[in-house]
């Protein structure tokens, strides 16, 4: 089975009139705010363009046929090729002059982890930055298709778990048709952006701010127009409420959306995942809560301006939000975490392996997926007093595959391998523990925020050369479910059979 290098390369051409297309219109908010880098970023735009139509064209006359080595090929390095081309704005405006710096940035970027080597992001020109927020809006668009409507044909991914409610790479998601699919996802997640960006205009933000931090949430990114994060809103409760709603949403497997917005609400709501994804948000809530109003040293007259519930709102207002932001992989920050006692730094650290709903754009392991290893843990204590029992794991109230239970726990045992291996490559670069395994399971997980000298309210600006790389390596892995990257390293793969 050969590879289709003409149809891999005629995507990767797509790929890059997509991504010249967004740099076009990012080159349109320069002119309009008058940044000073509009003709640079118009040359960034017309370059990719250029290279997506030469891609394209050269290739016209390409078998129709993908076959799985080519969709594995296409879908990690479509990724790589989107970085590598999406580092030209920083690079040619000079707003991040070195390579590795622009890459890191980028890949943070398109795989929404939201790490930042940006030590003034407020001093960076407004197209620049509309460019970085635009890296998260196409790189979570991108999950949710690659994650419904593509990675179930390759037999993996997100939707393999999905599966588990209506089995098969062709079960009726939305529409049989993959496009069909992706374009009611499209339409999903715009309106969801657009509806933010009203709303917090109304509540207080600038459009650009708005737009830019709509455009960050529902990619579950974390790159913000502020050095200080959400937090440069803490006197604005409202906005930061509003945040709070749209990342609940985003880390929401936007299938049920689209059936609640078809009428089929009680559809949505009574999906095992979507209810033990709330329960964990509440429950993880109100843990942190208590400990905030309790135990934290949380002055709120020096970082908040509370509503009328005083410390009570304020304490269960960034409970909520931190929350949130860490098990949807958004990384937004209202507040730095790592201060609010011992328990809760390793509290947060542990939120970072659970990860928001399969068919969202959150990162992680995925809540789906802790369902059913828990689902099958309790089942193995049954199956040992009842051994000839025909006991199979339940998702919505239909059996899930064994093969499906094997991928999940394959999942599991290599993300851990890839967390402890990932930390492990970080010591070697001179970093202490706390730090090595902070950026180990952030950069995995796409969450952003670490710990240690890379926490909440540090950035990556500080990492060396070669731990730039590697986290930018994590995240990729990370984004695209582990085995669609890692497979290529096998090589099985590239024999021709």
């Amino acid at each position: 089975m050969k590879l289709n290098y003409k149809i891999i390369f005629h995507f990767f051409g797509l790929l890059c009139l997509f991504n010249g297309g967004f740099m076009l219109l990012s080159t349109l908010i320069s002119l309009i705010y008058k940044d000073g880098v509009t003709v640079e970023l118009l040359t960034s735009g017309l370059f990719v363009v250029l290279l997506g139509c030469i891609l394209m064209i050269a290739t016209k006359k390409h078998k129709k046929e993908l076959n799985k080595r080519d969709g594995y090929i296409v879908v990690a390095f479509g990724w790589i090729v989107m970085a590598l081309t999406g580092t030209l704005p920083y690079l040619i405006s000079g707003s991040i002059p070195d390579f590795t710096n622009a890459f890191f940035e980028t890949m943070s970027g398109y795989t929404t982890t939201g790490a930042s080597i940006l030590n003034d992001i407020e001093a960076i020109p407004k197209g620049v930055l509309f460019w970085r927020s635009m890296t998260h809006w196409i790189g979570g668009m991108g999950i949710i298709v690659l994650a419904i409507a593509i990675l179930p044909l390759l037999g993996i991914g997100g939707m393999q778990l999905f599966a588990a409610e209506a089995p098969g790479p062709n079960a009726d998601k939305l529409h049989p048709r993959i496009t069909d699919t992706a374009k009611r996802l499209w339409l999903i997640y715009v309106g969801y952006t657009a509806a933010e960006t009203i709303l917090l205009q109304v509540a207080g933000m600038t459009f650009f701010d708005a737009i830019n931090h709509s455009l960050c949430t529902l990619s579950t990114g974390g790159f913000s127009t502020k050095n200080a994060s959400v937090a440069y809103w803490n006197g604005q409760p409202v906005i930061q409420y509003i945040i709070i709603v749209f990342m609940f949403l985003a880390g929401t497997n936007f299938v049920l959306s689209y059936f609640a917005f078809k009428g089929k609400v009680q559809k949505a709501i009574r999906d095992e995942e979507f209810k033990l994804y709330f329960k964990f948000i509440a429950f993880f809530t109100i843990i942190a809560a208590c400990i905030i109003y309790f135990r934290a040293d949380f002055s709120i007259s020096s970082i908040d301006h509370p509503m009328v519930f005083g410390k009570a709102e304020a304490a269960f207002r960034h409970a909520l939000f931190q929350v949130l932001a860490i098990v949807t992989t958004t990384g937004f920050v209202t507040a730095d975490y790592t201060l609010w006692t011992p328990f809760l730094v390793v509290f947060f650290f542990g939120l970072m392996f659970l990860g928001g709903s399969a068919g969202s754009t959150s990162g992680g392991v995925k809540v789906v997926r802790h369902m059913i290893m828990i689902k099958n843990a309790f089942l193995e204590f049954k199956r040992a007093l009842h051994p000839n029992a025909i006991l199979p794991v339940r998702y919505n109230k239909k059996a899930v595959t064994g093969n499906i239970v094997f991928n999940i726990l394959g999942f599991f045992i290599l993300y851990m391998l890839s967390f402890i291996v990932g930390a492990l490559v970080f010591s070697m670069f001179q970093i202490d523990f706390e730090s090595a395994i902070g950026l180990s399971a952030s950069s995995l997980g796409n969450v952003g925020p670490a710990l240690g000298n890379f926490g909440p309210v540090n950035n990556y600006a500080e990492l060396p050369t070669l731990g730039k790389w590697w986290s930018a390596f994590l995240m990729l892995i990370g984004r695209l479910e582990l085995f669609t990257v890692l497979i290529l390293l096998t090589p099985f793969f590239w024999r021709n059979r």
